[in-house]
Formats: C-alpha cells, structure tokens, sequence
C-alpha cells in the first residue's frame, strides 16, 4: 500500500510539475493571448459567438468523429517524401518597393502571403516570412527556395490585412519586425488581442465581424465575409474570428479566402458582391480527417464558380507541408478541375501577376 501511495504521489507531481512547464511554455510572446475586458465585451455581443467560441455558420467537425487523434499523429510523423519537393523551388526576386501601380498588381509570397499595389497604394496578406509555420521553429519549416523575400524587401504598407490567428498566416516574428512600416491592420474580431499584446498601436487595428464593412478612403472598402474553418495558437479553440475579405477599390473586387472550407456562403457572397475580378483561394493542406475546414481542389474550382471569379490565384501550397498530400497534388488537381471552367493564374513565388496586362499560367511547379 506504502508503494502505491509513493507511485500514485510521484505520478500526482510529475503531471503537476508538467502542468506547470506546459503554462510557463505558453506565456510566450508567440501564443499571442486570449482576448479580454474591452475586447472579449465587444466579442460577446457577435451573433457569431456562442458557448464561449466563434461557431460556423454550417455545423463543421475541425476533425472527424471517427478520426483517431494517434493515427493522424502517426501520419504526420510518417509523411511521404512526396510532401516536399525533391530541389530547391524556382522563384523571381522582384524590387517590391519600385512596383508600377496603373494596374493592379499581385506578387505571391508562397503559401497565402501576398501582397497587393495598386494606384500607389498597398496591401499586404497574412505575411509569413519567419520561415516556419509554427510557434518554436520545429514543424513546418519552408520549402528551400520558397522563402526568398524577407520583411526588409517591402516597401511601406499601407494596409495589412490578417485573416485569422494560425501560425501560417499570423507569424508573431514577421510582425513584430513588420508592424512598425504598417499604416492600418484589418483583421476579424478578437485578432487585436494578439496584436495589442505584441506592441502594436491599438488605434491602427480595425477589426470586423461577418458582413461588416469598413472604408478605409474614398477608393477603398473592406468587407469580412465568413469562410468555414478555425482559430487558436494554444488549446483554445474559436476565442478569435476567421474570416474571408471583399475588398472593393477603385471599380475592381478582390476576393480574399483566407482558409475556408467549401460550403454555400460562396454562393452567398458571390451574389452580394460578384462578379470579382480576381479570387485568392486556398487550394492545399486539406486531408480526408479534416474535409470541413480546407476546400478539395474541386471544390475550389465551384467555389470560384460561385464567387463568379474571372481569375483565380490559389493559394495555401508551395511553402509549407502542413498535411500528407504530394506538395503538387493540390494544382495538379485544381487545373484539371478548372479547365474549361474557370482562369487561373499560377506565377512562381515573387513573379507579378499584372491584371489585365500579365498572368502568369506556366506549370513551373514541374521543374523536378
């Protein structure tokens, strides 16, 4: 009895001690933090806000019921080479601050960064240049040739625009470098906690619910749509919104997907705001354990149909194995699936996208 008391004793501290550790571990500038007083009053009052999490409109597993969490470990332990290309990736290294702006231009960092120069103004997308898509620089290191541009080659940035609070698209390291050559940050509700605890001014900081619009000038206005996925940097899940961005400037429509898993809120913002000139959807990391909150290319493909996209750049591939597909699957697949359907545009990371004038459409993905 003496010995079980000692085994039960020993194991009580080890997993208080390990509680303890784990805490320490996630007060770290990196996890960001939850939101509170004024901040999670305003959350509270979001018809989107419910038993204590942001919900999606449509009912959404982030994993499947039947989805054993050992087995998608397993997975992710045991991922195919086929994740990461073989050689180093083929970019262009363009002068980011000396871009001509007549037309709308888009440079495509990988992943989902890019940035937008139009009329002298610029935007910039969920900026991910730490070279890593996760907090401690151990998981989702960046393909080699894919992370070619820093925070020092941009210029000045006129508006920053986030999408939600994940690692591969709020990177605490880019920020706390970026934020200071930053003018305006939109972002979804609740992302100010974050940003505020990591020294941003909070009087930069817009941030909307769903179907909330904010002008940023007389040319320029932003509207958060919904999309169908997640938020949380730690255990907690839903404290922070996710959201997808129509951005409407000077008689053209951009649609901004953030990370969304297909459902018929397309449709719906398709029909308030469509027909849009161009449509930046994610097209890769999605899984058969996790269908709910990442788009199969075929679905991007009818979710461009419904947003009745002219163009489509995707997004969400070519810098970082976040799942277990081939890394070439998810444009391979959305290819086949937009032929005769849809007109996309796949420039290699740091090559301009020039609307109306220059779209890039070669296979440069296939240089292995």
């Amino acid at each position: 009895m003496k010995l079980f008391k000692k085994i039960m004793l020993a194991t009580l501290l080890f997993f208080g001690l390990l509680a303890i550790v784990t805490l320490i571990f996630l007060q770290q500038a990196v996890f960001g933090k939850h939101p509170d007083g004024e901040i999670l009053t305003r959350i509270e009052q979001s018809e989107n806000f419910r038993q204590g999490s942001f919900q999606n409109i449509e009912p959404t597993e982030v994993m499947l019921k039947e989805a054993s969490t050992f087995k998608v470990l397993k997975q992710f332990m045991d991922k195919p080479s086929t994740t990461e290309p073989s050689n180093i990736l083929p970019s262009v290294k363009t002068d980011l601050k000396n871009l001509a702006s007549d037309q709308p231009v888009i440079v495509w960092f990988g992943h989902s960064s890019y940035l937008i120069r139009y009329h002298n103004f610029t935007i910039l997308v969920d900026p991910v240049f730490s070279g890593y898509a996760s907090p401690i620089g151990i998981f989702g290191k960046a393909f080699p040739g894919s992370d070619v541009y820093s925070v020092d080659d941009l210029p000045s940035i006129d508006l920053l625009i986030l999408t939600h609070d994940h690692y591969d698209h709020l990177d605490y390291n880019t920020i706390a470098k970026l934020h200071p050559k930053v003018k305006q940050i939109i972002a979804p509700l609740g992302l100010n906690a974050h940003l505020e605890h990591w020294d941003v001014e909070a009087d930069k900081i817009q941030t909307l619910d769903w179907w909330q619009t904010f002008s940023v000038n007389d040319s320029l206005v932003v509207t958060a749509t919904p999309s169908r996925h997640f938020s949380g940097r730690g255990f907690l899940r839903g404290r922070t919104l996710w959201s997808s961005f129509v951005v409407q400037w000077n008689g053209l429509t951009f649609f901004i997907g953030g990370d969304s898993g297909y459902d018929s809120q397309f449709k719906k913002i398709g029909e308030k705001f469509g027909p849009f000139d161009i449509a930046m959807l994610e097209t890769g990391q999605y899984g058969e354990n996790w269908p709910l909150i990442h788009m199969m290319p075929e679905q991007v493909a009818t979710a461009a149909q419904h947003l009745k996209a002219k163009l489509v750049l995707p997004v969400h591939w070519a810098k970082f194995a976040l799942s277990n597909h081939a890394w070439t699957e998810p444009i391979e697949r959305l290819v086949k699936s937009a032929e005769g359907k849809i007109e996309l545009t796949t420039p290699m990371i740091g090559e301009p996208v020039v609307l109306g004038t220059k779209v890039p459409t070669g296979a440069w993905w296939r240089f292995e």
